[in-house]
This record gives C-alpha cells, structure tokens and sequence, in this order.
C-alpha cells in the first residue's frame, strides 16, 4: 500500500511568512514637475530689489520723504510696479539700517531719531571719518579729487539757486565718495548707512530758522573745499583734523529743544477771537 507523504508543518509555515514578507510591487508614478519660477524676475524692465533700496535712499538723502512719513506697502508697490511680497523684505532691510522704523500692527515708515541716536551717529562719524580721509589721499588719484571739487561746486550752485534739498545731498555725496575712493569696503559701507541717517538728523534738529540753514551749508562747502586743499598737498594729518572740525561743526548746530512759544489763548481760540 502505497502511502503519500505529508509536507512538514514548519515547512509550510516558513513559505507563507516568506510569501506575506515580500514586498508588493510599487505603482508606477508620473514624475513631480519642477516649480516654475516666479515671473517677477523675469519681466523686462521691472526694478530690482538694489533699484528700489536705491531710490528709498535716494528720497531720503534728497529730504523727499521725512521722518515718520507712512510707508504703506500697497503704495510703495504699485510706485514700483512690484508685487507686495516684494516690498516687504525692502522695508526689513531699510529698518536694519535704522531709517525705517516696523511697528507691530501699525507698519512701517520713516525714523524718527532721537537726540541719543543723533548724538551716536556723530560720534561714530567721527572715529571713521578722519581714517577714511587719510585712505583717500593714500588711494586717490587726480580724477578722484576733480570729482569732489566738481561735488563742491555743484553744491555751491543749488545753494546758490536755493535749492537746498539738492545742496544737502551733494553735501553727503562729498562724504560718500572720499569713503568709495578710500578702498576700505567695510567703512565705506557704514558710512553709507550713517550718512542716510544723518539726513534723518538733519531734516529733524537743523535749525529752524532758514538763514541760519544757509549758513550751515556755506560753512560746509568752505570746509569741503579747505579739506580738498589738504588732500591735493597730499597732507594727511591736516585732512584728519579738518573733516573731524568739520564734523563736529555740524553736530554743534544741531537744535535738540523745540524753539519755545506761547500758550495759546484757549478762551480765544474756542470763541473764535482772532488772535
């Protein structure tokens, strides 16, 4: 009698965990598509983040936007041709260097600073300036120091015509560009900074009355112009000296007390009395 042999429990066992260990086989998938660029960057003609923080500046240094004026974002965009999302990383940048001011709820706009920060600004002015003098008259050449005596008369020529936002601005272009000829990158961009913040200062403590604002600014472009006398004697040491006078002039003239005036008549005033 022929018997049929039977398969080993443990066999069996072993083949079906096998079967049930196998890995199912994996759909076939479509290839994600890669993210298409945005087309702000790609539209000819459109401003770059450098052209707006250019032209932010620029408005400052000409005295165009004044402290605290508001910078809403939905303006600033459609003045650009921009998208929001663009504008927003603008402001951070402009609020990094201290003329922008971001307030929670409330947004942005132009700093407003203190007598403390006024006083800051100066003084650091002060310890980079002198050193960024003497650079330029190790570094300059004879077209460098035309193009401040070029500054200079152009300056003497918006005063001269009255136009004394222009004045003040060739006034920091001055500055500016002994930093640029210097060859120092680093203080050059400092300087870049402080003087967008000293527009700030000036446009918040100059003197109130419009002579004495003249005034000022003769005494600088006579400064300006003994300082290039110094710098074509190739005279360092006198440079030095001169731009750190020339400095604290400045900050000497700055008004931190509000000029005073009277009360007003109030009993007057609500009954409609002229005064």
């Amino acid at each position: 009698m022929t018997t049929t042999a039977k398969k080993p429990r443990r066999a069996a066992q072993a083949a079906a965990s096998a079967s049930a260990a196998a890995p199912a086989e994996s759909p076939v998938q479509s290839p994600v598509p890669s993210p298409v660029p945005s087309p702000v960057a790609d539209v000819p003609g459109q401003l770059s983040d450098n052209d707006m923080y250019d032209r932010m500046v620029s408005a400052i240094l000409d005295h165009r936007l004044p402290p605290g004026t508001k910078l809403v974002e939905d303006k600033l965009a459609a003045a650009f041709g921009v998208s929001r999302t663009r504008v927003r990383p603008l402001l951070v940048r402009l609020a990094n260097e201290q003329v922008v001011t971001l307030t929670p709820n409330r947004g942005a706009s132009i700093a407003q600073p203190t007598p403390e920060e006024a006083l800051e600004v100066f003084e650091v002015r002060r310890l980079l300036e002198p050193r960024l003098v003497e650079l330029f008259i190790a570094n300059a050449t004879d077209a460098d120091i035309a193009a401040l005596r070029t500054c200079i008369d152009d300056e003497e020529a918006a005063r001269a015509g009255g136009d004394m936002r222009r004045a003040i601005r060739l006034s920091g272009d001055f500055h500016l560009h002994i930093a640029q000829a210097a060859g120092h990158q680093t203080l050059g961009r400092i300087l870049r900074e402080l003087v967008s913040r000293t527009s700030l200062i000036l446009m918040t403590y100059s003197p109130s009355h419009a002579r004495e604002r003249e005034e000022a600014t003769a005494c600088g472009c006579r400064e300006h112009r003994a300082l290039i006398d110094a710098i074509r004697l190739r005279d360092a040491r006198e440079a030095a000296r001169l731009m750190l006078d020339h400095l604290k002039r400045i900050e000497s003239q700055l008004e931190f007390t509000p000029p005073a005036s009277d009360a007003p008549d109030l009993i007057g005033l609500l009954l409609g009395r002229a005064a």
